[in-house]
């Protein structure tokens, strides 16, 4: 990721999901994103949404446009972007995040629309409801290894203590760059303040990225594959257990509830039910009777315990 170069991105517009949000500042940003270009002679990037703001942005002379997922959710919009992109001079590039569903097929054929412009395209993976979504991610890089893949670590996690590791994971992945969400002062953010860093965490993040980088070794073939299986396997895991405390969360409202009714909380007979069903659900998904049997008697015996 060190190897990439440093764009500087800021929304001057946030389609956001509540009209109460934080909107974005809108054209008047504009100016601000052109000075940064002008005194710190980086490259500048800004989210559009709309024709109208496509061509603010090029008449501002912006040098990457992003695509976000909410956006990215209807074709119709994407197609109506890249047509409005036809012809358009310096822009440099085009950021494309996947779709706020896990729809890689939607995500191909976005970039698809988007490379009809003949400007480069970069897709970014930025996870779903704040799940990595690897799966789709890996689907894309099967069918589209030319592409460049980069992640928005913030927006994936949702919270800025996870960052570091999705960024190893990335690293890892071979991944070709970051976007992060940067502020002086994260915690009078007026958007998304918990998943944002501050400037020397940032600088620490790519610094950790660049050691990283110059430490590996490419994977290739099957064992580039095994890694990212073992990405979508720890984000299974992940769902599993967080399913089972929601479980256990529920159990404890059960023992609330019998304890007020005055009633027993071991009941034989429930379980016995749930077990007879379990079992002939797990012919269904390719599971024995026998793993079935012992990983319910377990949730029972956890069960039991919490509602006590």
């Amino acid at each position: 990721m060190g190897d990439c170069p440093f764009i500087y991105r800021a929304g001057v517009w946030k389609p956001r999901t509540s009209p109460a949000t934080f909107q974005g500042a809108g054209l008047p940003a504009l100016s601000w994103l052109q000075r940064v270009k002008r005194e710190l002679s980086i490259p500048v990037a800004t989210e559009v949404a709309t024709v109208e703001q496509v061509q603010a942005a090029v008449q501002a002379q912006i040098d990457y446009l992003w695509i976000g997922a909410r956006t990215c959710t209807n074709p119709i919009a994407v197609q109506q972007l890249a047509d409005a992109l036809q012809g358009c001079k310096g822009i440099q590039g085009i950021f494309i995040k996947n779709p706020m569903h896990e729809d890689a097929a939607l995500w191909l054929g976005n970039i698809q629309r988007l490379e009809a412009t003949h400007m480069p395209v970069i897709p970014i993976h930025r996870g779903c409801n704040h799940r990595p979504c690897w799966e789709m991610a890996y689907t894309l890089h099967q069918q589209r290894p030319d592409l460049p893949l980069m992640i928005d670590a913030s927006h994936l996690c949702g919270q800025r203590e996870g960052i570091a590791a999705i960024l190893d994971t990335a690293q890892t992945l071979h991944y070709s760059g970051a976007m992060l969400e940067v502020h002086t002062c994260p915690e009078q953010a007026l958007s998304d303040a918990q998943q944002q860093v501050t400037p020397a965490q940032a600088a620490a993040l790519v610094a950790k990225g660049d050691e990283a980088t110059g430490k590996a070794l490419r994977r290739e073939g099957d064992e580039e594959e095994l890694l990212w299986l073992r990405a979508m396997i720890d984000e299974t895991d992940d769902a599993l257990w967080e399913m089972i405390s929601h479980r256990m969360d529920i159990c404890r409202q059960i023992g609330e509830y019998k304890r007020h009714h005055h009633m027993q909380v071991l009941q034989p007979q429930r379980f016995e039910q749930i077990l007879e069903r379990r079992i002939k659900w797990s012919q269904h998904i390719g599971l024995s009777p026998d793993a079935v049997t012992t990983m319910m008697k377990t949730l029972h015996t956890e069960s039991v315990r919490v509602q006590s």
